[in-house]
Parts: C-alpha cells; sequence; structure tokens
C-alpha cells in the first residue's frame, strides 16, 4: 500500500467476526459483492488486462494458486473511484487469462485492522492446525504497525480472523506490507516486514506454524521502500544456483543469499525489473509473486488506468526469470504461455530484408487494437532505429513509439546490447495498456497509454532509418479474457453458464433471476441420469426452481418451489407432471434435490430422507443443467451435480 495515500486511512474496524486457534469457529460471514453488471467493453477498459469490475483497485496482495485456482487478491475500494477505506477485493482464475470477479474476501466490519497490503499461502500441510475439513487452510496477512492473520476453511470463499485480529507480529516504527513464504530448505515459514525503523528496511521472522513468530534479522536499504517481495529463483533455470531477490515497490531489487536467518548480498545498489514508471501515480508498481505455484508469476499494479467505473489494471501475469549476464545475474520478465488461448488470428513474416520504405509498407493493411507483437531484428550500425507505431492514424499520427536504437544499443532509452546482432522485441497492446518486453524478458517496460477509440485509429506500423533484416515477425490478434466463470454461484458443473431468458445479475447471495414470465439460466453440462440440487430462495413473486435435461433455452423439466399455488412441483412445457402441498414462504431458502434414472424422476425437499415427489416421465432422456424463475424474483446458491 502506497505511503501517501495511508496516511488518510481511518481508524481500524472493530470485528464481527473472530476466531481464536484452539477455539470454536463462528460460522464465515460472506463477504458483499457490490459490482453492478459489466460487459467489460467500456472504453479503456482492458480487454486481456485484469480491472476490478467497478471502483478503485492499487497493490497485489496475497496472491496464491490452490487447487488449480489463481487467487488474485488486490488493494481495493469498491464504493468509489478513489483511494479510500481499504478492502480486498477477489479475483479467480483457471489459467491467468480468464478472470472471474469474486466477493470481497476482507471487508471492514467483517474483518479488523486497515486491511492493507499483505501476503497469502496455502498451509498444505496444515501447519497452522487451522483445517476444520477437507480444504487446506489459505492463510492471509494483512495490517499496518502489526501483522493481522486471517484464513479460510472454504477454498477462499469466506475469511475468518485468527485469534481476535491480535496480531500475531508487532515492531518498532511505522511498518506494513508482510510477505509470507514457505522456506523449503529449512521446513519453515519466512516472513519479511517492510517497517522504517532506523530507515527503511525489512524485518525477517521464522515460524514453524504461521502463528508464532520469531524475529531473526533485519537488512536494511534506503532504496527499500514499502511492499516487499522475497522469492528465491534458480540462475539460468539450474536448480543448484538458487539465488534469492528481494524487491519493493517501485520494482528495485538485488540478488543475494539467504541462511534462513538473513539475508546478504554484495549489490552496492539496485537494479530495476521493470522501466515503467514506478510509483504511485505512475505505471508499474507494488508486484507480488503468487504462492504455491509451479513457476513463478508475477502481477503487479498498473495505476494510470481509469474509466466511467473503475480506476487501475494489473499487469499481464509473466513468469520470472533469473538469468546470467556479464554484468552478474538479471531479473527476466516473460508473459505466461497461457496468453497464446487468446490468440484468434496471426500474421506471420519470415526472413525479409527491409529498406526503410519496404519496413513502412509491410504493416499498412494492419487494423488491430488488441494484440501481441513477437519480432526479432538482425541489426547493423547502417539500421539506425527501428521500431513500431502503434494506434496509427489516417493524419499520420501515432499513440505511442517503440523504439530499439542500434547506435546506442538501447529500447525505449534503455541499454540492452544485442545478441549476436539480434534484437528480440515482444509488445501486449491492449486498450490503455502497453507491455514491452525485450530479449526474452530481460527488458520490461509496462505503461498506461490511454488509446484512441476511434475505428480509424488501429493502424500499426513499422520503421527503420536504414537497412534492416526481420528475423521474424509474428501479430497476434487477442481476444477479450472476460466472462468464463461465476462470481458468486457456487456451483460444480463443468463448463459456462448463460442466460436464455430474463434478467440475471449477481449479488451477495448468488446468482439472482428476475422474470415476469419463465426465464431460465442454463449450464452447457449435460447428463441423464444424476443427482442435482440446490439452495432457491423465492425473493418475491411466484415460483422459482432447478432446471435439467434441458435444451439451451430451458425446455426441459424443471423442480420448483410454487408460492401462488403453495406446491412444490416437477413440471415441464405441456405438463404437470406432480405436485407436493407446500406453504412456500417468501424469503426462505429451501433446498431442491431431482435424483435421475432412466424416465423416473424422485424430488426431494430440504434434506428429507424420502422423496416429495416420485414420478415417471419419457419426454427428455438427456439435456442441459439450469436455473428457472416464473413470475418473480430469486436466488440460487450451491448447485451441485453428482
Amino acid at each position: 500500500m502506497f505511503a501517501v495515500q495511508r496516511i488518510l486511512a481511518a481508524a481500524a474496524v472493530l470485528a464481527l467476526v473472530a476466531v481464536s486457534a484452539g477455539s470454536a469457529a463462528a460460522a464465515p460471514v460472506q463477504s458483499e459483492f457490490p459490482y453492478p453488471p459489466t460487459t467489460y467493453s467500456e472504453p479503456y477498459r482492458g480487454q486481456f488486462h485484469f480491472s476490478s469490475q467497478s471502483g478503485w483497485m492499487n497493490d497485489p496482495n496475497g496472491l496464491l494458486y490452490y487447487k488449480g485456482v489463481y487467487h488474485f487478491f488486490y488493494q481495493h475500494n469498491p464504493h468509489g473511484l478513489e483511494w479510500d477505506t481499504m478492502h480486498w477485493g477477489h479475483a479467480t482464475s483457471t489459467d491467468l487469462v480468464h478472470w472471474t470477479q469474486k466477493p470481497i474476501a476482507l471487508e471492514p466490519g467483517i474483518h479488523p485492522g486497515d486491511l492493507w497490503s499483505g501476503a497469502g499461502v496455502v498451509d498444505t500441510a496444515n501447519t497452522s492446525g487451522l483445517r476444520s475439513g477437507s480444504e487446506d487452510p489459505l492463510v492471509v496477512f494483512s495490517g499496518t504497525n502489526g501483522v493481522t492473520m486471517f484464513f479460510s476453511t472454504d477454498a477462499g470463499r469466506t475469511f475468518q480472523t485468527y485469534n481476535g485480529g491480535t496480531p500475531v507480529v508487532r515492531m518498532p516504527g511505522t511498518s506494513r506490507d508482510a510477505k509470507v513464504l514457505w522456506d523449503a530448505a529449512r521446513g519453515r515459514w519466512t516472513m519479511v516486514v517492510w517497517s522504517d525503523e532506523g530507515g527503511n528496511g525489512v524485518n525477517v521472522y521464522s515460524s514453524p506454524n504461521l502463528r508464532d513468530w520469531t524475529f531473526r534479522s533485519r537488512f536494511a536499504a534506503g532504496w527499500l521502500f514499502e511492499c516487499p517481495d522475497f522469492v528465491p529463483l534458480p540462475v539460468d533455470g539450474d536448480a543448484n544456483r538458487v539465488r534469492w531477490v528481494l524487491s519493493d515497490a517501485s520494482g528495485e531489487y538485488v540478488v543475494g543469499d539467504f541462511d534462513g536467518s538473513t539475508f546478504r548480498t554484495d549489490w552496492t545498489g539496485p537494479q530495476r525489473m521493470d522501466y515503467g514508471r514506478n510509483d504511485p501515480n505512475g505505471s508499474y508498481y507494488a508486484a507480488q509473486v503468487f504462492s504455491n505455484t509451479p513457476q513463478v508469476v508475477q502481477m503487479a499494479w498498473m495505476p494510470g488506468n481509469r474509466g466511467a467505473t473503475w480506476t487501475g489494471n494489473a499487469t499481464f501475469p509473466v513468469t520470472l526469470g533469473l538469468r546470467g549476464t556479464p554484468a552478474g545475474p538479471r531479473i527476466t520478465r516473460t508473459p505466461v504461455s497461457a496468453i497464446e488461448k487468446l490468440r484468434y488470428r496471426t500474421t506471420s513474416f519470415r526472413d525479409r530484408a527491409l529498406t526503410p520504405a519496404s519496413a513502412a509498407q509491410l504493416l499498412r493493411d494492419q487494423s488491430v487494437e488488441t494484440y501481441e507483437v513477437q519480432a526479432e531484428f538482425e541489426v547493423t550500425a547502417a539500421t539506425g532505429r527501428v521500431g513500431f507505431r502503434l494506434d496509427t492514424r489516417p493524419d499520420g499520427t501515432a499513440g505511442a513509439e517503440v523504439v530499439y536504437d542500434v547506435r546506442a544499443g538501447t529500447l525505449m532509452g534503455v541499454p540492452l546490447p544485442p545478441v549476436g546482432n539480434r534484437v528480440k522485441v515482444r509488445l501486449l497492446v491492449d486498450r490503455a495498456q502497453l507491455e514491452v518486453f525485450g530479449n526474452d524478458g530481460l527488458f520490461s517496460r509496462s505503461d498506461n497509454v490511454q488509446f484512441d477509440q476511434r475505428s480509424d485509429s488501429r493502424g500499426l506500423s513499422l520503421f527503420s532509418d536504414g537497412d534492416v533484416k526481420l528475423v521474424s515477425l509474428d501479430l497476434h490478434e487477442l481476444a477479450p479474457s472476460w466472462g468464463l466463470g461465476e462470481s458468486v454461484l457456487q456451483h460444480n458443473l463443468p463448463g459456462q453458464w448463460r442466460a436464455a431468458s430474463g434478467l440475471w445479475t449477481d449479488v451477495t447471495e448468488g446468482k439472482q433471476g428476475t422474470a415476469k414470465g419463465d426465464a431460465f439460466y442454463v449450464s452447457d453440462h449435460t447428463g441423464a441420469d444424476f443427482t442435482y440440487e440446490g439452495d432457491v430462495r423465492l425473493v418475491n413473486g411466484t415460483a422459482a426452481g432447478i432446471t435439467f435435461r434441458a435444451d439451451q433455452q430451458g425446455a426441459g423439466y424443471t423442480a420448483n418451489v410454487d408460492a401462488g399455488a403453495g406446491v412444490v412441483k416437477l413440471w415441464r412445457p405441456g405438463r404437470d407432471i406432480a405436485t407436493f402441498a407446500l406453504p412456500v414462504a417468501r424469503g426462505t431458502t429451501y433446498h431442491l434435490k431431482v435424483v435421475t434414472k432412466g424416465t423416473n424422476i424422485k424430488v426431494y425437499l430440504d434434506n428429507r430422507a424420502a422423496p416429495v415427489i416420485d414420478a415417471t416421465d419419457d419426454q427428455y432422456p438427456s439435456g442441459r443443467f439450469g436455473l428457472n424463475v416464473y413470475a418473480a424474483t430469486a436466488q440460487f446458491q450451491n448447485v451441485r451435480l453428482s
């Protein structure tokens, strides 16, 4: 969390939910889902860069990977477009490309403290003793002037407060931004926390269980200001040459060694891992890596992006490496390979000897908005400058330039020597984001650029001052990455859900449907014989239920609760198959379950042992699963198929 705005923070809020280790935990409270619907197509909204569905976002924090899902938490004000009372926002992805907004993870009034930046880990061995079911504890750390711990025992759906919010670590001076990681060599946890005690630096702690921490050392450095990250990386992929990288919010870093207690480096000053404007008003800040991942994956905050309903976005995820160079080991940043999932059209060129005139003509027919460029040039002193102009317009102007200067040996003004007379340049271009990588990630620059949103401002051109050999160029047009997951509906069905009719929105309680007649929300998944169940709450109106063996429009069987008729009903188009008398109360949650086998359909209510309906019908032997409302508003949650 950046310093200037921290000063404006309100006093900590008392916790409403808190548990202590060894005591019975209160039932977790679901935080709010305060987001209006969006298509993510607004002007300047990144199409493959994550931004919050609405509201302000800043630092990534608590990033972790668990059971095939990446959890991206971030500093967040969901109720405004400027920094204010901090929450932890939450989004998830199975591939680091397609993100789904989730309910607030840490919320003032439910979780104590100021909820500023921190860390997240997966306690796979249950060293904390916090596991209470089948899920490993997901443990996150937050707070200032003391580190507060929160944990989830339901795979990140809700978080509880550990020990009433009492800090697990305190230290002199102003402190914040804990980073926690598993130290495999020592078989224990390590924490680094920024503080200003005697000047900028981090305190180092260790713990066997995430609850009890021992101070080990302090690493002091004037450059090391807030949001530290600490990660081991093998040099050139060699597992026998692991070095430790300590970085701060600005992306400055040093490489050294760590013995489990003390970090040491012989560097006299830091390097930069990204050359964007690295401050809270710039385009790259407060990067953090995910914990518990097979590769070291990093995301950072890009402060300069804003629109009508959101402020701030994240960098595209990158894999971090550590490469040996004549000047010593240096960080590399390369976009994660899953970006390939977004490529829907590729234009390629190979082995072209270009003059300035032919270079200018090479891409003249391209009209692109969101895309990736991968290019390799063979250069000589006569080449002079070579590069790309982006967002070009009929009048010849451009929104941005990416330039390699051969004589200076610089990419966008930063030294980057050719390798064997060759230079590689990679661009990620989004509606208001530009990320540039050079020589396989040895150079990185993240920028927010307000590209012109007009349809005639989508040109791309190559230029060169002199002759140059184009070894290769691939232009990949990239599809939007939004809209694949469910934000609040808890379910286990593969594939996507789609609204076939009616108005379907996300609310804190789950998926909400509203219609004047029948409306259906339908899954891609199909089945014939199964158990299908879910929670149904009729907010107002007539009826709501679960649909099965249906087509993509929802035509199939439905088991519902009908307040108008006072029944549980099994029906299909053209026939009410069976009913069970029940005084249906609006505002009450009912659990409906159907079990099908061939033509037999059984309907169960509220976990009763015996079915309330046992009927036979042969109209639909198989089909899709869905949700249904009729002349009502209703909410659905905990939909399960087995």
